[in-house]
């Protein structure tokens, strides 16, 4: 029955993350997600053939694979009769894989599910402008009118229209760049220009120390002949931090470069299956999924809001609180976000304001990205979300507690997060 099945996850892995324009300049999206599906069925010794279900997440879509899922799986060695379908929901892309993966599992509808996502900025598309491509769509029927009729398509053209477009970074309901939304956010919540450098320069050394003791070795697959990743700035310091220019607001805006996550190139997969599954083909699931929660919230003013509203609906579901979960992990689009976040979980009155009375409390920073984070080992938009659940489960794995909780923001005010259980303490 439904309410026997658990969902696990056996593992999961990501290729390198690399900043855009470097490593992958060569590789489309669709190339990279092969890279990362085809690492986790060998980390894993799985045979594809018993896959159900492949669920992969992508945000800037390239038209050519707009199912990018099904195109990624079949090129990988999965046979064709494994389904699959594409979710694109900004930066928690690969979570909402994740928890449509448990859904099925847990509602009887698959045993065994692959999910995952990838971003490519390298080669992202880039179109003409709508005055144009409304005219190309015409010209066919324009040549048959000859010279006159293709005259004619060029009727009230301008300059300015003739430029490409490149896909937008601002949101389509606001208009406003998620920077510009992070840097209000900071100055609402009282977040400073060096509380953010200094959560940025954590990420970085937090990333360096782990990489350097191995620890995200059983994460990273080998990929183009390499397992580093380029954005880890390790020597960074506070004063190279506090020299860099705001990036949005300018000129008094505390969100630089150097506190926000990069443009990167990268792409991660996990392995998920119900309990019953995993033990009968003899392997020994990481985590199980307990708990998970999206919010939607104001998209004008509390855009990177999300992650405190859907911490307080797992915690409540689950019954329990910050002093239960060892293992933290939040997606750091901005350190400001981050930040802006903690002061308003901290905050009573935002609790009686906005939690209906729910108080998180403070997060402990000793539990929060203790292996660094988006700041540092960067950011593609659809992958993120693997590697959030991929690293949680091995810290847990690794002594750090029972529970984990993760947690992430996205674009158009939507949050999510999800409550992990340590397999084994169930």
């Amino acid at each position: 029955s439904g309410s026997l099945r658990k969902a696990v996850l056996v593992d999961g892995c990501r290729i390198p993350f690399n900043l855009s324009g470097t490593v992958y300049q060569k590789d489309l999206g669709v190339e990279l997600a092969q890279k990362s599906l085809k690492g986790l069925m060998t980390k894993t010794a799985m045979d594809p053939a018993l896959v159900d279900y492949v669920l992969y997440g992508t945000v800037i879509q390239e038209p050519k694979t707009s199912n990018i899922a099904r195109e990624a799986a079949i090129n990988s060695g999965f046979p064709s009769n494994v389904p699959g379908h594409t979710v694109t929901q900004a930066c928690i892309s690969a979570n909402q894989c994740f928890t449509t993966g448990a859904e099925k599992i847990l509602s009887g509808q698959a045993d065994v599910v692959v999910a995952g996502g990838c971003e490519t900025f390298s080669d992202v598309p880039i179109r003409f402008s709508r005055p144009v491509r409304q005219r190309l769509i015409k010209a066919p029927k324009a040549m048959k009118k000859g010279a006159a009729g293709l005259l004619g398509l060029t009727k009230g053209l301008k300059m300015k229209d003739l430029a490409p477009e490149a896909p937008a970074i601002a949101n389509y309901t606001t208009g406003e760049v998620m920077g510009h939304s992070a840097d209000r956010l900071s100055a609402r919540f009282g977040v400073s220009r060096a509380d953010q450098d200094a959560f940025a320069l954590r990420s970085h050394h937090n990333a360096a120390a782990a990489t350097e003791a191995g620890l995200y070795e059983d994460e990273i697959v080998r990929t183009n002949g390499i397992t580093t990743e380029n954005n880890i700035k390790g020597g960074s310091t506070m004063e190279k931090l506090q020299s860099l220019k705001p990036a949005f607001i300018k000129p008094h805006g505390t969100v630089t470069a150097g506190n926000a996550s990069a443009l990167t190139d990268g792409a991660s997969a996990m392995l998920m299956m119900n309990e019953a599954r995993a033990l009968e083909l003899g392997y020994t699931p990481k985590s199980i999924l307990r708990s998970w929660a999206y919010v939607a919230c104001d998209p004008f003013e509390d855009l990177l809001l999300g992650p405190t509203y859907a911490i307080a609906k797992v915690l409540k579901e689950m019954n329990l609180s910050i002093a239960d979960i060892g293992v933290i992990e939040i997606h750091e689009a901005f350190a400001g976000q981050v930040l802006s976040n903690l002061v308003a979980m901290e905050s009573k009155k935002f609790a009686d304001d906005h939690l209906d009375g729910f108080h998180i409390g403070e997060l402990p920073m000793d539990k929060i990205n203790t292996l660094g984070g988006s700041l540092s080992l960067g950011h593609p938009f659809g992958a993120t979300g693997g590697r959030l659940v991929t690293t949680a489960s091995n810290r847990m794995v690794r002594g750090e507690g029972k529970y984990a909780l993760i947690a992430a923001c996205a674009d158009g005010g939507i949050g999510h997060a999800c409550i992990l259980e340590r397999y084994g303490d169930n």
